[in-house]
């Protein structure tokens, strides 16, 4: 697994060069090497059967983006002949040989996985992916049925000539390129047509229960009911051949923000083009011939290597339908209790409890209600004067929105920043600041030039000693579904100095002036990268000077070569280093002389890890860090973040107790070592299988048994 090992010499760390290429990791192969561990959790028999199924089509979805933006802009740069300008210093051509090489690989064992391993094993459990040489004669007169009366009247078939031009293919769209024999009605001899599979249509469809020869949950794919009666599309014609495929685009959207004088509408403009931009992959049929695939290659301006012929239907993402289908709690995950800590249930007065003291939750395990109960409260509370709140991913619909809008038509003053942004949520994020801004909220988009990635709410409240702030600063989105799927910590406070430092991120975000002075916080991209290099630095001379020294760092991705260059710096000298790093990691550990003293895990289980948690030892004044960012160029210099510290003691200790938990993972996570391959870690001889995630369940559940 992995990309080639890059060749190492063994000097010691003074006679480096830290900034050496050979001790980086290519950060596109870092994170194709993400989907590969997602895709074991679809092989995992330990996890329940439909939940490997979701595992199967998350990694499709992954593998999706990834060539919508990253491979995309590969080739952009290698079109131009640009030079790559990563800390590893692959050139981009011999990223993209090294990403078709193991995307290949990855696409491969995604159908084998399907088809030879999940296939036969839900067919045992009465799941039944019906093929057309199983269907009885029953189900074929139901499906020829379904075909005339629900895909046939929205199917409109093109035939390829002089005026009927290739037609646009959306993007990740289901199509089928057909071979014809005979004369239309107008005398023309058949050649090729393509069927376009409207977006709206079912690619799973579900054949009626207790029906005769039907199981409970019995399915046909929407590309075999497609394939059995094509003909019907072609009165009179023959068809000879039919054949699956899907194009995907490059998907980054393009926004001169300084030349733009409204960015909502510059967005909604740009929104539609993504649907058509250059093509990046074509996956087609396997028995799809040659000179067939090679004429849609030819009319997406892609070479053979961007070719992937698959067995099976074209976007694995759309077989969720079936986990959706199938109410079989058995094959799921179990139902799981969540924490809502003393003080917090929906009749307490929120700001008298976090008055009294700061609350920490730890989504999914603790509740996201609190944060609700915050915003709910806020709107209907006399004494609250302003709500203001940054919005990156969230929804239309969202409770959280809910409250917002429940704000201002309650008389508060509401100033939202919206991220319009996001990607692939950029729609949404129209969407919501339209209604929000209908409600009479103050919507504004961040700053021209940075996203607004900070997550915070700020609470102006009226009380007997004067004003007081209220905040919520967390390391996630204010998503609720996402709430019970990430892990991610909240801080809610009355702390005067974050309160300050809050109020004045807003003032920054949604005024003009200077920088203003923190009291408290770290921000990206002002005072972040520094802070932290600063932090590293000070662990580094207490290495050289004898004493205790450690870094436990827990995040998404790790990429920026200067933090990573200080990491090596601190561990050559001395600095016990520990990294729990989910995504991309283009750190090496285990370099003799550079890197020994640092270990690097990632971790993949039920819950997406999501939270970004520093740690520093401190010469026996720990510093525990909470934030927004991730550890890459773009968090630092091109985005509005937080980086907050946890000073209450009970707090902390938590947070310490925790990230421990998360390295004594015998069971979810995968260890990296120096050539950039993962293993997974496995229990030692005599040693309790462990996993955090499952600890973090079982603790949450007992604390309310238990309050």
């Amino acid at each position: 697994m992995g990309e080639a090992p890059a060749r190492i010499e063994q000097q010691p760390a003074t006679e480096r060069d830290l900034h050496d290429p050979a001790l980086y990791i290519n950060r596109e192969l870092s994170l194709l090497e993400f989907n590969h561990r997602v895709l074991e959790q679809a092989k995992d028999t330990t996890n329940p059967l439909l939940e490997r199924l979701r595992f199967l089509c998350i990694s499709s979805t992954n593998l999706d983006e990834f060539f919508e933006i990253r491979v995309a802009g590969l080739m952009q740069k290698a079109e131009v002949g640009a030079i790559q300008g990563g800390a590893d210093q692959m050139q981009p051509t011999e990223v993209l040989a090294a990403i078709g090489e193991r995307a290949h690989e990855l696409v491969d064992e995604q159908y084998r996985v399907l088809n030879d391993v999940l296939i036969p094993q839900l067919a045992d459990e009465g799941i039944h992916f019906v093929r057309r040489s199983e269907w009885t004669d029953e189900q074929e007169r139901w499906l020829r049925n379904y075909f005339e009366n629900e895909l046939l009247p929205v199917i409109s078939p093109m035939g390829l000539d002089p005026a009927h031009p290739f037609p646009r293919i959306l993007n990740k769209s289901l199509n089928f390129i057909v071979s014809l024999r005979g004369k239309d009605a107008f005398g023309r001899n058949g050649g090729t047509a393509i069927v376009q599979a409207p977006r709206a249509l079912p690619r799973v469809i579900q054949l009626p229960p207790g029906e005769k020869g039907n199981g409970r949950h019995d399915f046909v794919f929407l590309t075999s009911v497609i394939h059995t009666f094509v003909e019907q599309l072609f009165p009179g014609m023959r068809v000879r051949g039919c054949y699956q495929f899907r194009v995907t685009r490059n998907s980054d959207l393009f926004v001169d923000e300084e030349e733009v004088d409204d960015l909502l509408l510059a967005l909604e403009g740009e929104l539609a083009s993504r649907r058509y931009g250059d093509g990046v992959r074509l996956e087609i049929a396997d028995n799809c011939p040659d000179d067939m695939a090679d004429f849609l290659l030819r009319r997406f301006g892609l070479e053979r290597d961007s070719l992937y012929q698959v067995n099976g239907p074209v976007n694995l993402n759309r077989l969720l339908a079936v986990y959706d289908l199938v109410d079989r709690a058995d094959l799921k995950y179990p139902a799981f209790q969540q924490a809502v800590p003393t003080g917090m249930h929906p009749n307490a007065n929120i700001f008298d409890t976090i008055a009294r003291r700061d609350i920490l939750l730890h989504h999914p395990f603790d509740s996201f209600t609190p944060v609700l109960d915050f915003l709910r409260q806020a709107a209907g509370d006399p004494k609250v004067l302003a709500v203001k709140q940054t919005l990156y991913r969230t929804g239309p619909d969202s409770p959280v929105v809910d409250q917002l809008v429940a704000a201002a038509k309650a008389g508060k003053e509401v100033t939202v920043v919206v991220e319009l942004r996001a990607r692939f949520d950029e729609q949404e994020n129209i969407t919501l600041a339209n209604r929000l801004q209908e409600a009479g909220a103050h919507v504004v988009y961040g700053i021209v030039g940075y996203k607004t990635h900070a997550k915070m709410i700020l609470v102006v409240r009226r009380e007997k000693r004067g004003l007081r702030n209220y905040i919520h600063l967390g390391t996630g989105n204010y998503h609720t579904k996402t709430a019970r799927a990430y892990t991610d910590y909240g801080l809610l406070s009355a702390n005067r100095s974050l309160g300050q430092d809050v109020h004045n991120m807003f003032l920054q975000l949604t005024s003009l002036g200077r920088v203003p002075a923190m009291n408290r916080l770290l921000h990206a991209p002002f005072t972040l990268h520094s802070g932290l290099l600063d932090r590293i630095a000070a662990e580094r001379d207490r290495a050289r000077a004898g004493e205790p020294a450690r870094i436990i760092a827990k995040l998404n991705s790790l990429v920026e070569p200067k933090i990573i260059a200080a990491l090596y710096e601190a561990a050559a000298a001395g600095v016990s280093i520990d990294l729990i790093v989910r995504g991309m990691c283009c750190l090496r550990p285990g370099v003799e002389g550079i890197s020994e003293n640092i270990r690097v895990r990632s971790l993949v289980g039920r819950f997406l890890e999501h939270t970004r948690v520093y740690y520093f030892a401190g010469g026996g004044q720990p510093q525990v860090w909470l934030s927004s960012a991730d550890w890459m160029e773009r968090n630092f210099f091109r985005r509005v973040e937080t980086c907050f510290p946890i000073e209450n003691r009970r707090i902390r200790e938590r947070l310490v107790r925790e990230l421990e938990s998360y390295l004594a993972d015998n069971t979810q996570a995968w260890l990296l070592s120096s050539d950039g391959r993962y293993e997974r870690a496995v229990a030692a001889e005599g040693e309790e299988p462990y996993s955090v995630q499952q600890a973090l369940l079982a603790e949450a559940a007992e604390s309310q048994q238990n309050p």
